[in-house]
């Protein structure tokens, strides 16, 4: 099979626009459609260097597909081609969101509309469970790397483990593993076998690091300037119009440190955010939290995006009384909520990918990598475990089980382990079974 020829970013900034508005799924979703278009078809990367560029975006805090576009984008048409592949990867989501967040607010408690996303949350359940599974069966091909994700797993489960703490430790696991036993963190060991029938790519195993993708004092500095100055000049704008402890100063900060401090990708960092939005600031309850995950299921883009939920509805909400349109209030809360929680996507990319392309097929530097990626498996199994507390025991422990919640779970999983459906099927296939289960007690009544 031929080598592809090298495409232009007019050409690039086709596909980017297309895969913001067809990536559904969630993250294991959205990189199974990336490995497959780009890897696979088209063949702009080689497999090696896909997986050595996922490997590094999941160990970054924040949504580990939006950062993978960005580290592709950026390799193949430098900074600009990064900068357009990530922001065109959450544009059309945020529109959506902004839109689907104020039908939520304004007709949410209509019956049957409520009854859509009870039949909908079991689905999530289910969905986050599969994308477990799939970055599992991707990642993990031994038994030492089975190993470190039930112990991640146990360890935030049953010892309540922060996700920081159990990074350091899987990567001082593969650090050790990858001397003492460095077949067993072989990041590359199952793929390669696939990857021959795929053929050359553009950006091959061999493919010499293109000179803007090498390491220079100068572009590290410039980038490090530029982000910065992104971060604070939008803040001190909301802080100079705001006020400094009113609601939009607030929203940025919190979600500059969820940027920062999360990692493991969109199912760690949710946890992150349920705490801070619910528990700590009360911007909205853990029912609308899981519906807001609901909505993120279903739109296309990074599934993180339910932070601008989150940001909607607390604009949204604070604004309710003494204004005649809370719409644009948390239109707003919804812009800074995804400005902040991004930017910091868009600085480790430009400032660490030179870096980690210099370590590609270096065991002493992939092999933390691929320890750290099957810790993420365990953190996100107890994700799921905790949307299923929230679905199928609604009122807490002390009561009833919701029956036809852990059905409805069931028959998703059913669909999306057994019969393969896509996210979007197994959501349409839900919300009509809470609208049948609605009109059912109607009925009966």
């Amino acid at each position: 099979m031929s080598k592809p020829q090298s495409i232009s970013l007019r050409e690039a900034l086709k596909f980017w626009i297309k895969l913001g508005f067809i990536s559904f799924g969630g993250p294991a979703g959205q990189i199974a459609v990336l490995h497959q278009e780009l890897v696979e078809k088209r063949r702009w990367i080689s497999e090696r260097r896909f997986l050595h560029a996922l490997n590094y975006c999941m160990v970054l805090p924040g949504p580990e597909a939006q950062q993978l576009v960005t580290y592709i984008g950026w390799l193949m048409h430098r900074s600009w081609g990064g900068i357009l592949a990530g922001t065109l990867f959450v544009l059309p989501s945020l529109f959506i969101l902004i839109g689907l967040s104020w039908v939520y607010l304004t007709y949410g408690q209509v019956p049957w509309i409520a009854a859509i996303f009870f039949g909908i949350k079991p689905a999530v359940t289910a969905i986050v469970i599969h994308a477990a599974f799939r970055i599992g069966k991707r990642t993990l091909h031994n038994q030492a790397l089975k190993a470190i994700a039930i112990g991640s797993f146990l360890a935030v489960f049953i010892l309540n483990l922060s996700f920081p703490i159990i990074v350091l430790i899987a990567a001082a696991v593969g650090c050790w593993g990858g001397k003492r036993y460095p077949e067993y963190f072989q990041q590359n060991s199952h793929a390669n076998k696939e990857a021959k029938s795929y053929g050359s790519a553009i950006i091959d195993d061999d493919t010499p690091t293109p000179a803007h993708a090498q390491f220079s004092y100068q572009s590290t500095a410039l980038h490090s300037t530029v982000a910065f100055a992104c971060w604070l000049l939008p803040i001190a704008a909301l802080i100079a119009y705001f006020g400094w402890k009113t609601l939009y100063p607030t929203i940025a900060w919190f979600f500059t440190k969820a940027a920062f401090l999360t990692f493991g990708g969109a199912y760690a960092v949710l946890p992150y955010v349920y705490q801070g939005a619910v528990d700590q600031f009360h911007w909205l309850s853990a029912n609308q939290m899981i519906d807001g995950l609901a909505l993120g299921e279903t739109t296309p883009g990074p599934l993180i995006m339910v932070v601008a939920f989150v940001g909607y509805l607390a604009g949204h909400i604070q604004h309710l009384i003494g204004y005649s349109n809370p719409f644009w209030f948390g239109a707003l809360g919804a812009v800074v909520a995804t400005w902040f929680t991004f930017l910091p996507s868009f600085f480790f990319i430009l400032v660490g990918g030179p870096l980690v392309e210099s370590t590609h097929g270096k065991i002493g530097y992939t092999a933390p990598l691929t320890a750290i990626t099957a810790a993420i498996v365990g953190v996100i199994v107890n994700l799921g475990l905790f949307f299923a507390y929230h679905v199928f025991l609604p009122h807490g422990l002390g009561g009833s089980i919701s029956w036809i919640s852990m059905a409805i779970c069931g028959l998703a999983g059913i669909a999306l382990f057994k019969f393969h459906k896509g996210v979007m099927s197994v959501i349409g296939g839900s919300a009509l079974a809470g609208l049948l289960t609605y009109f059912s007690s109607v009925l009966i009544g």
